[in-house]
């Protein structure tokens, strides 16, 4: 006769650790042990809200909250969610709701929404922090003064593009984060909460801010190209380097983090791309991303398996990058004031 023990475990589906009964997170990588449920039904309770189904949609979200550690910033959003999606009903089916909103009937369709915003003062703070507008117009002024108005604003523009392409990354999985906070002189960053989050996870939201970047950059370039603007060469020069710094792949940087998902061959496969790009665009800038790849191939972080949909986004945005670089002029002769030292945000 055999007994079963309580210490009954399973593997983490990221590392594949063994995991006690009953565990919810990984104690080794931190990563959720129900993750993929977790997306199937934060994708089914978008859906429903997406159809103003919020008694479904909240019934989601609640089936989602069981899943996740109590104790995490996972869990205190969900729980915010359920609550305001239970307000959001209310005002659908609620006949004393309808008459304190009568207001919100001459709406129409956008009437329910407008009731819960009213609400949820929270939701309204949450998009309108006052720290993130605050350092935002500082940021702004700032660069203006050094600068001038035009590229001024351009610059903290691109970077504020930069920063809601990992932010919109962020929500979009259903998890928490705070608006971009800015940091005048230094750069920007996103407050979020990644526990639960697999590696390659990691590694996509660190790189979708390059992404946004390299879209403002192209952008600036083709703005350029219609109006022979310097100051529009200058922007697309300025935020593709910020970007491509960001991608070099030390510290807290984003391509830190990218790199992070990639083992020793994935990390010698992006050395050669990065490599590639250099010699193809000329711009020295990334050979600081190859040596920092160069470093990374000794460092002890590397996963037993290459995640190599995270490489091909790595060089995929390097190659991007480079060709902006390359098709923007170096030296323009004009009245744009461009700085002659740029710091990675």
């Amino acid at each position: 006769m055999s007994t079963l023990s309580h210490e009954i475990v399973r593997q983490c589906p990221n590392c594949n650790a063994d995991l006690p009964l009953g565990a919810l997170a990984c104690p080794h990588c931190h990563s959720l042990v129900h993750g993929a449920e977790l997306d199937a039904l934060s994708r089914q309770a978008r859906a429903l809200e997406a159809k103003r189904d919020f008694a479904q949609a909240r019934e989601a979200w609640s089936r989602a909250l069981a899943l996740l550690p109590p104790d995490s910033k996972q869990a205190e959003w969900v729980s915010d969610k359920v609550s305001s999606l239970g307000a959001a009903q209310n005002a659908l089916t609620n006949g004393d709701g309808k008459q304190d909103h009568a207001w919100a009937r001459k709406l129409g369709p956008l009437g329910p929404i407008a009731v819960l915003l009213a609400k949820s003062k929270g939701l309204l703070l949450a998009i309108f922090k006052l720290k993130f507008l605050f350092s935002f117009f500082s940021f702004i002024a700032i660069y203006v003064a050094l600068f001038g108005w035009r590229y001024g604003v351009g610059i903290a523009v691109s970077i504020l593009i930069h920063e809601m392409g990992h932010f919109i990354d962020i929500k979009r999985r259903g998890l928490p984060a705070e608006m971009p906070v800015f940091l005048p002189g230094l750069g920007a960053y996103v407050k979020w909460d990644a526990l639960g989050v697999t590696r390659s996870q990691i590694a996509q939201v660190s790189l979708a801010g390059p992404l946004a970047g390299w879209i403002a950059a192209a952008c600036s370039y083709l703005l350029y190209t219609h109006t022979g603007d310097p100051m529009w060469a200058a922007l697309a020069r300025t935020g593709a380097v910020l970007n491509v710094l960001n991608l070099i792949p030390v510290w807290v940087l984003d391509g830190g983090k990218a790199a992070d998902a990639l083992g020793k061959l994935g990390r010698a496969a992006l050395l050669a791309a990065a490599l590639a790009v250099w010699l193809y665009s000329g711009e020295t800038i990334f050979f600081l991303v190859a040596a920092g790849i160069v470093w990374r191939l000794f460092t002890k972080d590397k996963p037993a398996n290459d995640d190599w949909g995270v490489w091909l986004y790595y060089v995929a945005l390097l190659v991007a990058l480079g060709v902006v670089l390359h098709m923007s002029p170096a030296n323009l002769a004009g009245n744009t004031t461009r700085p002659s030292v740029i710091l990675p945000q």
